[in-house]
């Protein structure tokens, strides 16, 4: 058997080729180290994490995990407190290590080779490498900048009525635009269009600004309309600053979450990750708190960095997309001074850095940084 011949045998599936590795936030280790800095070195503004960290109680939950005993396969616990919580039937609700698992696991649930998914962008882009990994097809729409990045609800129903996707994916509030679709323009589309599955991503959805009337009305979660082809997806990594334990969860139809639940891997989501998701979900008002605070720092963040002539796009969220022109520079330069921005070129936005509102002695360091730049 000749070199050629084994390399035939063992390559991969050509979807694998297809979909190349998507960049994300969060510190590149590698890339640090490199720089000489530790991960602790660098103030991190391209997570769009709870800034003020994990809620109490959480870090004393995982002194009393049993390292030796195997986790609950259903996360039974966690379930009922996200029952509770949502006020849905424990059986609609399924646990995954963190949503970015989940994502994969629907498309491996429901995408058949030849199946198409549309994906509203710019957005998450695990969204349409799941569905490329299964050997679906990904069509893209993408909002406009000239628009502020909102999505037209009549355009997408054509585009529903003609694409005739297997599934949609739609991250509400979306990342990295901040914009959000209310509910019962959501549930519009799910009755018009019974054959699709929407995926409804609500990772941000605690982050989303409800400070105005406008946009607070309808704006609640898909998480409780109940309807057979509306799946809705939340994490625990954001709000609840547990991105170091991936934990997230969908609701769904029982025969939805009951097929996904089919493919998992067994022991999905560790111990560790389901005791600190049951501690964070006892401080109800918590997560409020912190984000009514945050909104007032982002309030003046922008204004700050709109006086340096540079160019905040408006948002819903405590996180926001700057135009700076060269984005890849502008990070590079911001890294250079120990603070990390995110580089939109991944979202086909080269542009725009996307910035999330920290604490105020980080914003200032923020802020000086930028100065020191566009001078």
């Amino acid at each position: 058997m000749t070199d050629a011949d084994i390399l035939e045998a063992i390559s991969p599936r050509p979807e694998v080729l297809e979909a190349p590795l998507v960049p994300h936030g969060a510190p590149d280790f590698q890339e640090l180290e490199t720089l000489g800095y530790a991960p602790d070195d660098v103030i991190d503004f391209s997570v769009n994490g709870n800034p003020y960290g994990p809620p109490p109680g959480v870090r004393q939950s995982l002194h009393d995990v049993p390292l030796h005993r195997y986790p609950d396969q259903e996360s039974l616990a966690f379930r009922r407190a996200v029952s509770a919580r949502l006020s849905v039937p424990l059986d609609r609700i399924l646990v995954g290590n963190g949503t970015a698992e989940l994502i994969w696991l629907i498309a491996l649930t429901f995408v058949r080779p030849g199946d198409r998914a549309l994906v509203l962008a710019p957005t998450f882009g695990e969204y349409a490498r799941a569905a490329t990994l299964m050997g679906g097809g990904v069509k893209a729409w993408r909002a406009r900048h000239e628009d502020d990045f909102a999505i037209p609800p009549a355009r997408i129903d054509q585009l529903l009525c003609e694409v005739r996707p297997r599934l949609l994916f739609l991250c509400n509030p979306n990342n990295p635009t901040g914009t959000t679709i209310l509910d019962d323009v959501i549930a519009a589309w799910a009755d018009a269009h019974p054959h699709t599955l929407f995926v409804i991503d609500e990772a941000y959805h605690a982050f989303a600004d409800r400070g105005h009337a406008d946009r607070a009305r309808g704006l609640h979660s898909t998480a409780g309309l109940g309807a057979h082809n509306v799946l809705t997806l939340r994490s625990m990594t954001k709000d609840y600053a547990l991105a170091g334990l991936r934990l997230g969860y969908l609701v769904a139809r029982e025969e939805v979450t009951a097929a996904i639940a089919s493919v998992r891997p067994p022991w999905n989501v560790n111990a560790m990750a389901q005791a600190a998701g049951i501690a964070a979900l006892q401080q109800t008002d918590y997560v409020s708190e912190c984000i009514s605070t945050l909104h007032e720092h982002k309030s003046k963040l922008v204004t700050e960095i709109a006086a340096l002539g540079l160019n905040p796009v408006p948002s819903n969220t405590h996180f926001f997309l700057v135009r700076v022109g060269d984005a890849a520079a502008y990070r590079r330069a911001l890294l250079a001074h120990r603070i990390q921005v995110r580089d939109c070129a991944s979202f086909g936005l080269p542009a725009y850095i996307r910035v999330a509102t920290l604490q105020p002695t980080e914003n200032a360091q923020l802020i000086e940084a930028l100065r020191g730049i566009v001078a």
